[in-house]
């Protein structure tokens, strides 16, 4: 090791996926912060940072590889004073590349490409890039400094062929999306690789919501013991350092907040990026009263700001009066703009017209799921005259069991708790309480009901969603069997029913709003199944 100190910026950016200009110049700035109040010798970007991850089919798009070259050649003039790793989709005849660039004082100094390409879960690496083969290592005040990207650190080969190549400390880029364990699994691995190899290890991540993503930054470091020295803040973009010298190596440890305080953020982050990013002068919820809606607005209000939510009760001949006052008490509480709109009139016309096709047939869903259509084409009707975004309220656990109604309340343009369990909306309910009183407490109390009909609860077709909620975790998350799930001790019954409401509803999830993945698997690009397909007890 050096007698010199090396102070690494870690870039914690959010990005916006195609916005090469936009982007060029929060590395520019991130750069001459890093130089100007931190003295760092290097900064480094996250996973893709140029262009935005994850850019999926926009790399075929004819036009971008020359605006990528220009991007880099102008960061290349315009970078002064430090050295910066920028990460970029390289192009090279018919071949695209995850790759990363090092550049300093108008030269480029060193070049890497992205050697492992996760094609599971969320990630489709292997539809658009080569891998590359060759380790990156350059000398920084007196030490050897390696590069990798993202997977590379999950994968033995990379970090092992960086270390054989010289390098003493590996900065690794990333757009690592969040689930509530994330980070343990991430810290882990990284002191695994540091021991392993007896190099230092920096971390860089992403922050920011990208459609069905959340990034959450935490970017970190390690020692070469395995020993973590620095960890950024989640969902803050920001520009943290960490410092190698001969003494010791050192940098601000940001805590690890409650698995609540995460998903919740989480949430609150997706949303506020959604929103804005697509031009949405704020958004509309339909506010029934109930928890979900009640859960929907808050984290809303916090993305956005009140004023610029707009909550709308929708009142049948089903609604409690109690629903209509909560409801409105919430609302001021979080200084959104309110209002009653009753669908009374329009669910009895509508009746009305259908009383011929409909016969002497006995009233049932059909009539239920009217109403919620009559509310979803009145949000969407406001959505049109006035511009914003109507924000879908749904679960995870109703999307996963089809509790809800295709073109009625799942009409939206996003759902923030799309992969919330109602365990955990109850959950999230009571800890965004604990920050400020907004959510009424007997909303939180009440039972969940969708008052489509009179005196509804949830139970009368599904079980309790305490159990519910670890068989749809099971099956969804886990791919365990019917009898797998039968053997942790739930009912065969109860697991049957969830089981087949699953598959059947495939065809709903797939007609529903992006929302953002805060668990291991989420539906949407997370968990890709077929709509027509017999697969019994699998």
């Amino acid at each position: 090791m050096s007698d010199e100190s090396l102070r690494v910026a870690m870039a914690q950016l959010n990005v916006w996926v195609g916005d090469i200009d936009g982007n060029a110049r929060q590395i520019i700035e991130a750069a001459e912060t890093a130089r100007d109040r931190d003295g760092a010798d290097i900064v480094v970007t996250p996973e893709l940072a140029l262009l935005g991850y994850p850019p999926d089919d926009l790399l075929l798009r004819r036009g971008l590889p020359a605006a990528i070259n220009a991007a880099l050649e102008h960061l290349t003039r315009e970078l002064s004073g430090i050295t910066v790793v920028i990460g970029y989709p390289e192009y090279e005849g018919d071949a695209i590349y995850n790759a990363a660039l090092v550049v300093r004082d108008g030269q480029r100094i060193g070049h890497y490409r992205k050697q492992c390409l996760p094609n599971y879960g969320v990630f489709d690496d292997r539809r658009h890039y080569v891998p590359g083969d060759s380790a990156c290592v350059f000398e920084l005040a007196g030490r050897q400094v390696g590069v990798t990207i993202c997977e590379d650190l999950w994968e033995e080969g990379p970090t092992a062929q960086a270390a054989a190549a010289g390098a003493e400390i590996l900065v690794n880029l990333n757009a690592s999306p969040f689930h509530v364990d994330k980070q343990s699994e991430r810290e882990t691995l990284l002191a695994e690789r540091a021991r392993a190899h007896h190099l230092a290890i920096c971390y860089i991540n992403s922050v920011g919501g990208q459609d069905e993503l959340v990034f959450d930054g935490r970017s970190c470091a390690v020692d070469a013991t395995g020993r973590i020295i620095a960890r950024a803040p989640a969902f803050e973009a920001g520009v943290f350092q960490v410092e190698w010298s001969p003494a010791q190596a050192r940098g601000d440890i940001a805590e690890l907040p409650c698995p609540e305080a995460l998903i919740y953020d989480a949430l609150v982050r997706a949303t506020r990026d959604y929103v804005d990013r697509n031009g949405f002068p704020g958004a509309l919820i339909g506010s029934s009263g109930g928890i979900d809606s009640a859960l929907a607005l808050a984290v809303a209000a916090d993305a956005l700001g009140g004023d610029r939510v707009w909550a709308v009760s929708m009142p049948s001949r089903y609604t409690a009066d109690i629903s209509n006052v909560d409801a409105a008490d919430q609302a001021k509480r979080m200084g959104a703009r309110y209002d009653e709109v009753p669908i009374e009139k329009g669910f009895a016309a509508l009746l009305e017209t259908l009383g011929p096709i409909f016969g002497d047939r006995a009233p049932d869903t059909a009539e239920e799921n009217l109403q919620s259509r009559i509310r979803g084409a009145l949000l969407m009707s406001m959505s049109n005259k006035f511009g914003h975004v109507v924000l879908a309220t749904g679960n995870k656990s109703e999307m996963a069991v089809g509790y809800a109604t295709l073109y009625g309340d799942m009409c939206g343009g996003f759902a923030p708790l799309k992969d919330v369990y109602k365990t955990w909306v109850y959950r999230l309910a009571k800890f965004r309480n604990t920050r400020s009183e907004v959510i009424p407490e007997r909303v939180i109390t009440r039972p969940p009901s969708a008052e489509l009909r009179a005196d509804q609860a949830d139970t009368d077709t599904l079980p309790e969603y305490d159990v519910l909620d670890p068989i749809i975790e099971a099956y969804v998350e886990d791919g365990a069997s019917i009898e797998d799930i039968v053997g942790r001790g739930f009912a065969e019954d109860d697991v049957r029913q969830a089981a087949g409401l699953i598959r059947r509803n495939e065809y709903k999830r797939r007609q529903a709003a992006p929302g953002p993945k805060v668990t291991h698997r989420a539906f949407g690009r997370d968990r890709r199944y077929p709509i027509t397909a017999v697969y019994g007890d699998l």
